[in-house]
């Protein structure tokens, strides 16, 4: 599994949680439902995104932002307008000041008191994904606070085109299709940002095209449970231990062993999420000898037990881990 697979594994794109906005100048939109990753696009007219950190962006028709949570964001008709919506957690709504949840309510896809057919109206939408899963984090920790797909750029036009024209539908398995498109739309704007040579893309991503440490991360995370040492790795790439040992930490940043450990403790972590799974099996999973030997090793790195893990989770609240804030600043994809 690799963490882009990771990132779209767990919770994806619900059907309640896109938004089709239909506004009349002057408008703004304040985003504080602090969802670790959302989409926004537009169908008609301009938007521009403001992120809590970060430089605002216009988007025009057919560009695609992710934005990186937790952070608040705002999108609006120009930068200057002052906020009068306010989406929080849970789908809260304030309008004005006054509470407007029922127009965010579970399976309203459009709301905003602007004209369908007006020219001066724009047409956004917006999706916010609550993944909380460990290894999707990886990926999400690295990202900047805002990432801008231009029109034009890819195959993302169809998608957007395909995600418009299904927010109009209003026929059996919408919700299905509009899931499963968010969902490749997000994956197709990673890609393209995780392939741009300056992207900034963190290093064990990059470290995957290599020859010889891709093949090997291959294996740790295909098979966390397996007993890998640097020997039995570098025999089976065809390498010596300790030329593996030094191109391993070059490319990834971290020696082999180390990015192993790691690694189990984040799928570990997902596998403790379930209610059934117990620390036991979440142990024999990813190669720990005993349930005593996972839970020392999770409180040594993360600082609680297994236990305290499961429940913060449950509670939709699981820690956030070590650098996970990502860097600040707005990035446009091109390639």
């Amino acid at each position: 599994m690799d963490a882009l697979t990771g990132l779209l594994g767990g919770p994806k794109a619900r059907g309640a949680s896109l938004l089709r906005s239909v506004l009349t100048p002057p408008w703004s939109l304040r985003i504080e439902d602090r969802a670790p990753l959302s989409v926004v696009t537009t169908v008609r007219g301009d938007a521009w995104i403001l992120p809590e950190r970060g430089t605002p962006l216009l988007l025009r028709p057919g560009d695609v932002a992710i934005v990186r949570g937790p952070e608040r964001y705002t999108v609006a008709d120009d930068p200057d307008t002052p906020v009068d919506v306010i989406v929080g957690p849970g789908r809260a709504c304030t309008e004005g000041g006054v509470d407007g949840s029922e127009v965010m309510a579970p399976g309203v896809r459009t709301r905003g008191r602007g004209d369908e057919g007006g020219r001066t109206s724009s047409v956004v939408l917006s999706c916010a994904y609550q993944a909380g899963h460990e290894i999707g984090r990886r990926l999400l920790g690295c990202l900047p606070a805002l990432l801008v797909r231009p029109a034009g750029s890819g195959a993302d036009d169809t998608l957007v085109h395909l995600l418009a024209a299904e927010t109009e539908r209003n026929e059996p398995g919408r919700e299905l299709v509009l899931d499963r498109v968010l969902d490749l739309l997000v994956v197709s704007v990673l890609r393209s940002w995780l392939a741009a040579p300056d992207s900034g893309a963190p290093a064990w991503y990059r470290a995957q095209h290599d020859q010889v440490v891709g093949p090997v991360l291959r294996m740790m995370h295909d098979d966390p449970a397996t007993a890998w040492t640097v020997a039995e790795l570098a025999r089976r790439v065809g390498v010596s231990r300790a030329g593996l040992a030094r191109r391993f930490t070059a490319l990834v940043g971290d020696p082999p062993m180390a990015y192993l450990a790691g690694w189990r403790l984040a799928v570990a972590a997902d596998l403790l999420r379930e209610p059934d799974c117990t620390v036991a099996f979440a142990a024999r999973k990813v190669g720990y000898s005993s349930a005593f030997a996972l839970s020392a090793a999770f409180k040594r790195v993360r600082g609680i037990s297994p236990q305290e893990h499961r429940r913060l989770a449950a509670t939709g609240s699981p820690p956030q881990p070590a650098g996970s804030s990502g860097p600040a600043g707005t990035v446009i994809v091109t390639g």
